[in-house]
């Protein structure tokens, strides 16, 4: 088919292929930018917010406290007790050590997942635009293709109408558009 030169006809399948850019897998992108120290801080941010890592440390509240109470109150059983009942010096010291230490790390940690999670916004952003362009380059094409068959129906002296009667009986009324269906206000 010869065509000539102001024909603005929809792009074909292969010249969108060379033009697309296939997407960025941001996460191992993200990943390899990760310092070993901010891997670590991120590690233990995921593990210090479960319940597995809530079940160990009331674990070791119970056994601890539990422990020491049983071996200061009741001296019968000859228990020793290592941190006596009811100060537990050395539990409170050791809980405060551990909260110092995991308070800015699991802060530095929450920084690096939330900088993940613009990058992945960033990313969805990008790919909602390319998606958006390829629907409009399609719809483009469909209308192209529409008034392309309606020229030649019209060439061939064939009534539209007809043509598009026999069209709907055959598969049905076009759905309804969102904007269509929506009662209004």
């Amino acid at each position: 088919m010869n065509q000539s030169p102001e024909f603005h006809g929809p792009q074909i399948l292969a010249a969108w292929r060379r033009h697309h850019t296939k997407p960025v897998n941001v996460n191992q992108q993200f990943q390899n930018q990760l310092s070993p120290l901010d891997r670590l801080a991120a590690a233990i941010t995921d593990k210090v917010g479960t319940m597995g890592f809530f079940f160990l440390i009331f674990t070791w509240t119970v056994l601890w406290c539990g422990y020491n109470i049983i071996a200061s109150e009741i001296p019968s059983l000859h228990l020793h007790p290592f941190d006596p009942f009811p100060a537990f010096v050395a539990y409170l010291l050791i809980s405060n050590v551990i909260q110092i230490l995991l308070m800015p790390l699991i802060m530095v940690g929450q920084s690096v997942q939330g900088k993940h999670s613009e990058l992945r916004a960033e990313n969805d952003f990008e790919i909602n635009q390319k998606a958006e362009k390829e629907v409009e380059a399609i719809l483009y094409q469909l209308q192209f293709q529409q008034q392309l068959i309606m020229e030649l129906l019209a060439a061939q002296n064939v009534s539209i109408d007809e043509v598009l009667k026999k069209v709907t009986d055959h598969v049905g009324p076009a759905p309804l558009t969102t904007a269509e269906q929506a009662p209004a206000p």
